[in-house]
């Protein structure tokens, strides 16, 4: 006999989900400047520190499932899954990486993070997930346009054909993100968040591993702060954030999820206004403000 769910548990059960992806987007905002610490530390290239983003989580991830006994993905759906998620990774995270070399970090973000949730509402829209009403479009709207106002517009200089290589590659950055996002909310038989994310980032690690070595080599010097900086990326934004995204898709729709980490680049703008140098004008003020607006109004609207 089947026993349905209490309400209240259910209840409990979508608040923390929702809760689960906030958190996950605040810390993924600090990936930023810590990446980028590191590479000024270090003199690795971006790309190489995608890698090791990905090796340093995953490492940390399955050591803490050996050291607490959990098991490993069972079953064959369970490694597909893993391995796909795993691709995903390495695909959006070389992606945006190459965007960001073409053109800007600014046309890199704003194609990346802000398609990723048109993408995800198309899906579910597309397979009969979720009905995409006046109040949804105009919430992505806001969440876009805000993120437009925060990370600022392109600078010029740039040709035609690097515009649209970069914006190509951002997008296609944006579709393994939206596409990890979109499966994540369907549950595995048999796969702890844990241990899926751990060994995904393995995965997507040693895929980047190579590429980074061929394109400008993995070598640094293992100074305190370089390895520092390392276990920070690899714990807080990657190994935990993570954790926290995936549980949360399984009592949140995806594209409320994908929404949620627009607080990635908001945080990482802070953080980088406070302790980096950089001045965040009237305009990223409104772009912040209408960001954190839709995030609010979407996350209010979610019903378990």
């Amino acid at each position: 006999m089947l026993v349905s769910e209490h309400p209240v548990a259910s209840v409990r059960r979508s608040a923390t989900g929702l809760w689960s992806l906030v958190l996950a987007g605040v810390l993924w905002g600090t990936g930023g400047p810590t990446g980028s610490l590191l590479a000024q530390e270090t003199g690795l290239s971006s790309l190489a520190v995608a890698a090791y983003r990905l090796a340093a989580g995953g490492a940390l991830l399955i050591a803490s499932l050996c050291l607490t006994r959990r098991p490993l993905p069972r079953g064959r759906n369970a490694w597909t899954r893993v391995v796909v998620n795993g691709l995903l990774a390495a695909v959006f995270q070389a992606c945006f990486f190459a965007a960001v070399s073409l053109t800007n970090v600014s046309l890199a973000t704003l194609l990346t993070i802000g398609a990723s949730p048109a993408l995800v509402l198309s899906a579910e829209w597309i397979t009969g997930q979720r009905r995409v009403g006046p109040r949804m479009l105009a919430t992505m709207a806001l969440a876009v346009g805000g993120l437009a106002l925060l990370v600022g517009t392109p600078s010029g200089g740039l040709s035609a054909t690097r515009v649209l290589a970069g914006a190509g590659l951002a997008l296609l950055s944006a579709a393994g993100f939206a596409t990890m996002t979109f499966i994540g909310t369907r549950p595995v038989a048999g796969l702890d968040d844990l241990a899926a994310t751990g060994v995904s980032f393995a995965i997507g690690a040693a895929v980047l591993a190579p590429a980074a070595t061929v394109a400008a080599g993995m070598d640094f010097l293992p100074t305190p702060a370089a390895v520092g900086l390392l276990l920070l990326l690899g714990t807080a934004p990657t190994a935990v954030a993570y954790a926290l995204y995936f549980r949360g898709l399984h009592t949140t729709p995806a594209s409320t999820a994908a929404l949620i980490a627009l607080l990635e680049p908001l945080v990482a703008t802070l953080l980088a206004t406070l302790y980096l140098g950089d001045r965040l004008g009237s305009t990223g003020l409104i772009g912040a403000g209408l960001i954190t607006t839709a995030i609010v109004l979407n996350t209010r609207g979610t019903r378990p």
